[in-house]
């Protein structure tokens, strides 16, 4: 039995009010592949506009440090948009490190896979870590700089206090000069409508639904849990007090779960929150960046403004 799910599974559900469970759960196997699905949905726009971003700046962006970087990424996944940026360095310098952080091995074997195949050039140094739960290492050849990716809008699956953190230790493992990509989702406004954000986490497929449901499955799989999936029903919210939308799984009758010996009640329409996607401001970034002692320098967006691309130095 996995102690951390468990720890995590009970602590979100042994509460009075709303049930929850931390997003880091998604991101089995499964998950992963699942994830990997929705990035190519036509309702979820950010994995294509941020790709066309790095497309558009890669070598703007891998230059901007004055010297030769290592790239060190956060959440990397498969790395598909990544290539982007490592194609360009490599055509920048002799050699490219790169280092991706991901709490899915699998997602790490196809990653290096895909880039030792398509990249000359670059060696990867991948670590299997939960970035917020565990500790990890960057490591800094000599005369480099380091090119930090927190991309794909990740940083808005977590509270402010939570992304504070998260780009408080990042940049504990920087040196002043080095420097931090930044991918954020943008908030509603003129040129984006609240329907445009719920699509892309209610998607017509059913796809964000199965992985909304998965979450339940591991917890199935990896504490003899009994949830019944179909009892279950994927819900997106748009909660414009806290600027995010919100991920939640809907009791459809009232029921008790056995987790590990211990029941779990749900009422009738009662909700297990499962993950948040908050959608900045241009302030709401900076002030972000500037507690973390990043100074922002260039900020990419697309013509619709719906998604930004910001590169920070780290002081």
């Amino acid at each position: 039995m996995n102690d951390a799910v468990l720890s995590a599974a009970l602590t979100g559900f042994n509460v009075q009010g709303q049930k929850s469970l931390p997003p880091w759960l998604f991101y089995d196997d499964i998950g992963s592949a699942l994830f990997e699905q929705i990035t190519a949905l036509p309702e979820y726009y950010l994995t294509r506009t941020e790709r066309a971003l790095f497309t558009t700046h890669a070598e703007e962006i891998v230059t901007a440090l004055g010297a030769d970087i290592t790239l060190a990424e956060l959440g990397a996944g498969s790395a598909a948009k990544t290539g982007i940026l490592l194609r360009a360095a490599a055509d920048a310098q002799p050699n490219v490190l790169y280092q991706p952080i991901d709490i899915s091995p699998s997602a790490l074997d196809e990653a290096a896979a895909g880039i030792a195949l398509h990249i000359p050039g670059v060696t990867v140094v991948p670590q299997v870590a939960n970035y917020i739960t565990e500790r990890y290492s960057i490591i800094r050849p000599p005369h480099h700089r380091v090119l930090a990716l927190y991309i794909g809008s990740s940083i808005g699956n977590f509270s402010p206090s939570e992304a504070r953190s998260i780009l408080c230790n990042l940049r504990h493992h920087l040196a002043p000069g080095d420097a931090l990509l930044l991918g954020t989702d943008l908030a509603p406004s003129a040129h984006k409508t609240v329907a445009t954000l719920l699509a892309a986490y209610d998607d017509a497929s059913g796809t964000t639904a199965a992985f909304n449901k998965n979450i339940l499955h591991r917890l199935n799989r990896e504490l003899a849990a009994n949830f019944s999936l179909d009892s279950f029903a994927h819900r997106a919210r748009w909660n414009a007090s806290e600027s995010r939308i919100e991920m939640h799984l809907e009791s459809l009758i009232p029921q008790t779960v056995h987790i590990a010996g211990k029941s779990i009640d749900f009422a009738a329409q009662e909700t297990i929150h499962t993950e948040n996607s908050y959608k900045f401001t241009t302030a709401a970034r900076t002030a972000l960046l500037t507690d973390a002692h990043f100074t922002p320098t260039r900020t990419f967006t697309d013509p619709a403004h719906t998604f930004a691309v910001t590169l920070a130095t780290a002081i």
